[in-house]
């Protein structure tokens, strides 16, 4: 594949869409799928032959458009977006394209969900067909890829990514250029470049809506990474609970084949690099970097002691670069626009946007990405569209079962890395969990540590066993069974969790219980002192909701 070859192709489809006067984009993303959208299409499709109109009007399959909560989603080439679309709506839907929009499906555009968004990330979602290859190239894809081979050297590539400020989307955040530096840098004849899609949080689903919608923008974020940092073979580690982004992603990867994007001499050039998936059986230590190698070589999920570093040696003890689906997402419209242009979005040291999976007690469920330094307030109550049924805010939990849960005296404060930090949360990969003043935040904490517990591995002792001892506690707390020295016993064993676990997983479960009893000691005392829950939902030994 030459850029000419790139450049005819991207032609070659504009000229094909310009063919149709009208488009149903139809969400195909799994939110919708669960929504019956697939019929909706169907129905279109249907339709639009019994007019005679398959040459001047179409449907096309796209992914997330991100409000899942108003799903099935159609949207037109025209900016008109339908929501809670059924099959029977198929006739009028059609007959929009002579008489005007159908007023009582369409979901306006301009409110804050749509206006506050920054997409890069998801520049092509909801907009492109996710199975067409050619359609990612008709939107610029793979130019990035072309621009770094056929006019960058690969530490060029590196320090415009190190420019940008891009830091890891997959929970610590360490700074991408640095680790790519180092993987480059690591001498060997044999390098790996691997794609950790393990996403395991409960609520959280950023990375598999991107690889449903838009799966050649990651693997061109891989194929820019692994010529920068000289690896030849990589691996896509994607959970087996998402059989439509593997589905997808694996069609992504034929079709670069046949392209000649992937495999040998990319291009024209030196460079090789070629791409496996392995698919995870669902444990959520698989997302740490260790435990994901291990899994991949053929071995119990489990993490090592480091250092070494996977930088150093990492897949069959080789140097090996690992990133997330969106730290990838990101790279390909770098190398395009630039790393100065990434870094003027967002904060000093928080650059660009973060994707985020929006659920719990809120309005508009669904993805949105957002520029760094917004604050909380703004996602959740103009974007989100505030707390359904009249209840009011009580927190928002963010980074998953390793984040906390932080109380409306932080609705104001940026959304960035040190910021959640201090307040302590953590940015994780992107879930942010709304709770809204039914809750019990004491039950809220038990819940999580009930995930750690069972998703431990059981490697080393602190958290095999501290996870099982703070999960007994928070059972006795929620069951109003409790005495004052189980608080001092509770803080004691979260400490000690934090402190001398193995990897993240052990060393983050505390988190959502520090964070409570930071910030709703209250609700702890009532438990413990009163034996009373104040939201009602615990007591009599129940233990709430788990």
């Amino acid at each position: 594949m030459t850029p000419e070859e790139l450049i005819e192709i991207a032609e070659a489809e504009r000229e094909a869409q310009s063919e149709y006067a009208h488009t149903f984009n139809v969400c195909v993303a799994a939110g919708c799928l669960s929504c019956q959208s697939q019929s909706v299409k169907d129905a279109l499709d249907q339709e639009i032959k019994t007019h005679g109109l398959e040459h001047t009007c179409r449907t096309k399959g796209v992914g997330c458009m991100g409000l899942c909560s108003e799903g099935p989603l159609v949207s037109t080439e025209k900016g008109t977006l339908y929501k809670k679309v059924a099959a029977s709506d198929a006739p009028e839907l059609v007959e929009s394209v002579e008489v005007g929009p159908v007023s009582r499906l369409v979901c306006p555009t301009d409110m804050p969900f749509f206006q506050k968004q920054k997409k890069i990330v998801l520049e092509n979602s909801g907009v492109i067909d996710a199975e067409r290859m050619e359609d990612y190239v008709a939107a610029g894809g793979y130019s990035g890829l072309i621009q770094a081979l056929t006019e960058m050297t690969p530490a060029q590539v590196i320090e415009q990514v190190t420019r940008s400020g891009l830091r890891g989307r997959g929970g610590a955040g360490y700074p991408t250029g640095l680790k790519w530096s180092t993987v480059a840098k690591a001498q060997s004849t044999r390098k790996f470049a691997i794609c950790n899609a393990d996403e395991g949080d409960p609520g959280a689903f950023m990375d598999r809506s991107v690889l449903e919608s838009d799966p050649h923008r990651v693997l061109e974020g891989m194929l820019i990474a692994a010529y920068a940092v000289g690896a030849s073979e990589g691996f896509i580690y994607v959970r087996a609970e998402y059989p439509l982004a593997i589905k997808r992603l694996r069609t992504a990867i034929r079709q670069a084949e046949r392209l000649g994007l992937l495999g040998g001499n990319i291009c024209g050039t030196r460079f090789s690099f070629h791409i496996d998936l392995r698919l995870g059986a669902g444990a959520f230590v698989c997302g740490e970097e260790t435990a994901l190698i291990a899994s991949i070589e053929g071995r119990r999920g489990t993490p090592r002691p480091r250092p070494p570093y996977p930088a150093q040696a990492g897949v069959f003890d080789e140097p090996t670069l690992i990133n997330n689906v969106e730290t990838y997402a990101n790279v390909p419209m770098i190398i395009r626009n630039g790393g100065d242009w990434y870094a003027r979005i967002g904060t000093e040291k928080s650059k660009g946007t973060k994707v985020f999976a929006l659920a719990g007690r809120i309005q508009n469920t669904g993805l949105v990405e957002v520029p760094m330094g917004i604050t909380l307030r703004e996602i959740v109550f103009e974007i989100g569209g505030g707390i359904p049924d009249g209840r009011n805010f009580k927190a928002v939990q963010t980074g998953g079962p390793s984040g906390g849960c932080l109380p409306g005296q932080f609705l104001d404060m940026p959304v960035d890395y040190e910021s959640l930090a201090k307040a302590g949360s953590i940015m994780g990969s992107g879930g942010m969990i709304v709770i809204d003043d039914s809750a019990c935040m004491v039950d809220v904490a038990k819940y999580f540590m009930d995930f750690c517990m069972t998703e431990s591995c059981g490697k080393c002792i602190p958290c095999r066993v501290g996870t099982y001892q703070v999960h007994e506690l928070l059972k006795r707390i929620t069951g109003c069974e409790s005495t004052p020295q189980d608080m001092s016993m509770l803080q004691e064993l979260c400490d000690l969790l934090k402190t001398t676990s193995l990897c993240g997983l052990g060393q983050s479960s505390p988190n959502p219980v520090l964070s409570t009893l930071r910030y709703f000691a209250d609700e702890y005392k009532a438990h413990v002192e009163d034996h009373n829950c104040p939201a009602g939902v615990c007591g009599n030994g129940s233990g709430g909701a788990r």
